[in-house]
């Protein structure tokens, strides 16, 4: 009989995101957990505290996939580097931005805040104060989250266990062209397939910086 190699917390976080990316945040719990590794749900608390260390260490593990931007770019080209990796690593496993956003993990590692601390830095360099700083980070936050949550809740992207796919179609059959003509035809082009979320991202950050760059000041 072969034997069983020994459980570590990266073994269980590995299977915690699997399983997460599976069967979302409902699907994740310990027993689950537990079964999936073919163990005893109270051995995992040999390796996390509880269901909050649990989210905290998957989430931090998606952090870790997000790119460091090149310090010798100018500041707004790293800004664009480090929101759009955050952006591609949160929608391969978007449990975790729901996680987050939803005050359901609160990672605080340096592993983890490794990636904000360099966006922060990008935005010293382009010479905004704290204040400055702060606003532009939360402005950055605001579009990478607003826009995983859109396109994981069923407006945008390619439907999943995590997007409902009737969404855009039952506004589409409840709403009437002659009373809201704009937004109808706004969907109906959704549902032809205009919806790239990625491209969609890319020109909102782009919009987002040009209106940075008005803001800094150089140096």
């Amino acid at each position: 009989m072969a034997r069983r190699e020994p459980l570590n917390r990266e073994k269980v976080l590995d299977a915690a995101l699997a399983l997460a990316d599976e069967e979302g945040l409902d699907g994740l719990s310990m027993r689950r957990l537990a079964k999936v590794l073919g163990v005893e749900a109270m051995s995992l608390y040999n390796h996390v505290s509880n269901k909050a260390d649990l989210l905290d260490g998957i989430a931090e593990r998606v952090f870790a996939e997000v790119e460091l931007p090149d310090a010798e770019l100018p500041w707004q080209e790293q800004v664009r580097s480090a929101a759009l990796s955050m952006y591609r690593a949160f929608r391969r496993h978007p449990v975790v931005p729901m996680a987050l956003v939803t005050d359901l993990s609160n990672p605080t590692s340096a592993r983890a805040m490794s990636r904000v601390d360099a966006l922060v830095g990008a935005l010293y360099a382009g010479g905004f104060d704290d204040e400055g700083a702060w606003r532009a980070l939360g402005a950055v936050n605001a579009l990478v989250f607003g826009s995983l949550l859109l396109s994981t809740g069923g407006f945008a992207g390619d439907p999943g266990p995590h997007a409902g796919a009737a969404n855009v179609e039952a506004y589409i059959t409840e709403l009437n062209p002659a009373v809201l003509p704009h937004f109808s035809r706004l969907l109906r082009w959704t549902r032809g397939g205009g919806v790239d979320p990625e491209a969609d991202f890319e020109q909102a950050l782009d919009m987002l910086i040009r209106g940075l760059v008005e803001q800094s000041i150089p140096f």
